[in-house]
């Protein structure tokens, strides 16, 4: 396997959300659209107090936006650049 250079990898940002899967997947594809949804390029990590959801840093706005017009009730609970900053934000919130 080849080591990707610096410039190649994904810079991601870790969003710690209260909703299901299938929520932040409906709200990012009927705000954003698939070309969108490409661009963010989201991943999942469950969590047992939430949802973790990794996009891409450019995408970073349009994804809050879509969840904030989202018909569901998706609330971003933080924002981080590492999967460890998460889990220290997790710890200070208390719910």
């Amino acid at each position: 396997m080849l080591k990707h250079s610096s410039t190649m990898r994904l810079n991601r940002r870790y969003l710690f959300v209260k909703a299901s899967e299938k929520q932040v997947k409906e709200a990012i594809i009927d705000y954003i659209g698939l070309l969108g949804w490409a661009n963010a390029s989201p991943i999942f990590v469950a969590h047992e107090k939430g949802l973790i959801v990794g996009i891409d840093r450019k995408s970073l706005v349009n994804v809050r936006a879509a969840f904030a017009l989202s018909a569901h009730d998706i609330v971003v609970l933080g924002v981080s650049g590492t999967l460890k900053g998460v889990e220290k934000h997790l710890k200070l919130r208390k719910t």
